[in-house]
């Protein structure tokens, strides 16, 4: 944790480790008098839920305050063996008798909490068009749709939700009523922005605006408890959860895995992370590593500075989180209840529209990978991480690299590589509104390996890129690209522009 958040050092020396501690207590004592008031201005009927959601803050609160978020790097070591298993090694399991008995202990659960502004679009991401017309949320209803016709199961997809998208969500989920497909939402929690110079909350009332935020996909452990859908679920006879981030179109049902989780011996490991093989687009993504003697997910924010080039190395650590997890729900309602879930703080610096400069804690629900027994990875296809954050993946989703088949993205069997191509495009493309004005339509990317797209570019119908091809156009200047054009391993800068006649 950075010590000028604090406003003193975190080296707790015999000289000042008191004082150290009364600075702490300190700290905790406001901000709990803060939350207090902020109850008040709560209706009677909200205030036990505030007062849950406070407390389960505070204990956020009080580990970013006693533990630095920055790893030891020398305690770091290299995974012992079995703790990642490769996908080839599974069963590949065809009896639709064993995998319908397996779905049925299966829910799904989608993490649906983010906003679309990364992309210029206002509302739940998940409603953003990304293929055919079909949005995020269409595409994972239709995945689950056929896999319930096609094995006579009933597994339902259940939505993490934050306060920014729910409404949305609810009214959204009304049109799929006719379907074979159960679709429950549950509310993630709302904490306070923090001060980052005086360490107490933001927000003057329990009113919501952006003094408040949803604390993360760490969340969903004690969000699920605490809405009553975890009991309900086990009532049901459920035992398992697959989770995934909405906007990742690779993360469909898989048997295979499913099988392997619910017909593994008594030492069936409680929690799966589902990782893949790095590439240079994916320096950044989360890894697993021994740390003090358990497999922890180790995440960027967590390194010293020193290190990071360390972290970003494709050789040293070759595997990255995909943020797919399949885990029991009896072991979630364990560490729960026993208090014995431990997952990292991320701190997430920010800057209010007013200038002022915040602070949001956070986990990540992969981290939780250190509280659960057996816990372990399995080393997937890439095919099994197909996010979307931002326009430049859209790119590659929307063309001929992909097919559609009942919700799920299949890579274009003509391609030669298995993976999609690097691509980057400039601030000129990040709205989503901004991508699609520039595009006549969607170039051929079959045969690209990378593209980098800056300034004033716009691209005509039936464009065809292969190999490296770089577009820059300088300030001041335009490039479009000539409809019918073929750019293969293409450097194109300065001027261009084709007029109409």
């Amino acid at each position: 944790m950075p010590s000028e958040v604090l406003g003193y050092a975190l080296s707790r020396s015999a000289s000042n480790s008191d004082f150290l501690d009364s600075k702490l207590s300190d700290a905790k004592t406001s901000l709990h008098k803060e939350l207090e008031k902020l109850i008040r201005t709560a209706t009677p009927e909200k205030q036990t839920s505030w007062r849950n959601q406070f407390d389960s803050f505070e204990n956020l609160f009080e580990s970013y305050l006693s533990t630095d978020s920055q790893v030891q790097w020398d305690k770091i070591k290299p995974l012992p063996a079995g703790s990642v298993k490769c996908y080839s090694e599974l069963t590949n399991v065809t009896d639709i008798e064993r995998i319908r008995e397996a779905l049925g202990k299966l829910v799904v659960i989608k993490l649906n909490g983010g906003l679309g502004t990364s992309m210029g679009c206002t509302g739940p991401k998940s409603l953003i068009s990304v293929r055919d017309q079909s949005n995020f949320l269409d595409l994972n209803v239709q995945q689950i749709q056929a896999l319930n016709k096609m094995y006579g199961s009933d597994v339902p997809l259940v939505l993490m939700c934050s306060f920014n998208t729910i409404e949305d969500t609810e009214k959204v989920i009304q049109r799929y009523s006719q379907s074979n497909i159960k679709i429950h939402v549950f509310l993630q929690s709302t904490y306070p922005r923090i001060n980052r110079e005086t360490l107490l909350p933001v927000a003057s009332s329990t009113e919501l605006d952006d003094a408040w935020y949803p604390p993360g996909h760490g969340d969903v452990y004690y969000s699920l408890h605490e809405s009553g859908y975890l009991q309900k679920l086990l009532d049901e006879g459920k035992e398992y959860m697959f989770l995934s981030n909405i906007d990742n179109l690779g993360a469909s049902v898989d048997t295979n895995i499913l099988s392997f989780l619910v017909n593994s011996s008594v030492t069936a490991p409680e929690f799966i992370m589902e990782v893949t093989d790095k590439t240079r687009a994916d320096v950044k993504g989360g890894t697993l590593v021994e740390y003090e003697g358990s497999v922890r997910l180790l995440e960027i924010a967590q390194v010293p500075k020193d290190h990071v080039e360390d972290f970003k190395s494709v050789n040293k650590f070759r595997i990255f989180n995909t943020n797919n997890l399949w885990m029991k729900l009896s072991a979630i309602k364990r560490v729960v209840e026993d208090r014995t879930l431990q997952m990292e703080i991320i701190i997430n610096p920010k800057t209010m529209d007013n200038g002022l400069n915040v602070i949001q804690l956070e986990r990540a629900c992969g981290a939780a990978i250190q509280s659960f027994e057996g816990a372990i990875g399995i080393n997937v296809p890439r095919r099994r991480f197909l996010p979307v954050k931002m326009t430049q993946d859209l790119l590659t989703v929307m063309s001929n690299l992909y097919s559609l088949n009942k919700g799920n993205l299949i890579m274009n069997p003509a391609r030669s590589f298995p993976s999609a191509p690097l691509v980057k495009l400039g601030e000129q493309f990040k709205t989503v509104k901004e991508f699609l004005s520039r595009f006549d339509n969607i170039p051929n990317l079959l045969e690209l390996d990378h593209l980098t797209v800056s300034g004033d570019v716009t691209f005509g119908k039936d464009v065809t890129l292969k190999g490296t091809v770089i577009i820059i156009a300088n300030h001041g200047t335009r490039i479009d690209i000539p409809p019918g054009s073929i750019l293969e391993n293409k450097i194109v800068s300065g001027n261009l522009r084709i007029l109409d006649h």
